[in-house]
């Protein structure tokens, strides 16, 4: 599917998938299972291709989707899902364990006053230290969903305390479907918008969406029929052969 008139997307220069290989170790932060394969699994398939090291970060327990099914209540829901993201991280070559901070789906803590969000950024913190992430791939910073911007927010405090913090780059998932004007970047970000080309991995990407079995019809959760499935038109935005990011500027 082609991407709305207003949206610009489809007018950001190209660049090949060798731009993987110059990113380093890299860390991909999640907002809930799935975002990973959905935003960046392209990338993050070209990454292991250029043998860099990927580790990866699960921000929400995922639990939401389906909140009414009964036959699989919220822990289950969340190992259902917990399960799925390892085996779409496997299918894109992806084996370190991840990090799992299990925070409430649909309520992610986006500041400092808000419960969780202190410890969250300090398990962030320690994660990116261990791994020497050069890279950090998270969501877009006004991609709209709540969790979304508060995941961009404990990643930004995360980095915040470091002499040398890596360098971001902001994928989008339902800027797709829902942006506004107001969500797409503007001068005052200071971030350039591109495209990168993902063709060879466009298969082991689709394979990796494909792995989140609850989220696509026909689903697993299937005692609750007004839970979240990914609708056929929101797929295709992420069955194209690139992918798109926003990095920084350079000063």
């Amino acid at each position: 599917m082609a991407p709305s008139p207003l949206l610009p997307f489809s007018s950001y220069p190209v660049r090949p998938g060798s731009f993987a290989a110059e990113l380093g170790s890299t860390v991909v932060v999640a907002p809930h299972p799935d975002d990973e394969a959905l935003g960046c699994g392209g990338l993050l398939a070209l990454l292991r291709q250029a043998q860099q090291p990927v580790a990866a970060v699960l921000v929400s327990d995922g639990t939401m989707s389906h909140p009414a099914s009964e036959r699989f209540l919220a822990p289950a829901r969340r190992a259902v899902r917990e399960a799925e993201f390892r085996q779409a991280l496997g299918s894109l070559g992806i084996m370190t364990e991840p990090l799992l901070l299990g925070l409430p789906d649909s309520l992610v803590p986006g500041s400092d006053a808000e419960p969780g969000f202190a410890e969250a950024v300090a398990q962030l913190r320690d994660f990116l230290t261990r791994h020497r992430a050069a890279t950090v791939l998270v969501p877009w910073r006004r991609d709209p969903h709540p969790d979304h911007r508060a995941t961009s927010q404990l990643v930004q405090a995360a980095l915040a305390a470091q002499p040398e913090p890596p360098s971001c780059l902001e994928y989008i998932v339902w800027a797709w479907e829902r942006a506004a004007p107001d969500d797409l970047p503007t001068p005052e970000d200071g971030v350039r918008g591109f495209r990168l080309d993902i063709g060879p991995v466009v298969p082991q990407k689709q394979r990796a969406i494909a792995a989140h079995r609850s989220q696509v019809a026909p689903g697993i959760f299937t005692d609750d029929p007004s839970g979240f499935l990914l609708s056929p038109e929101m797929l295709a935005h992420f069955a194209a052969p690139y992918e798109v990011y926003f990095e920084a500027l350079e000063s």
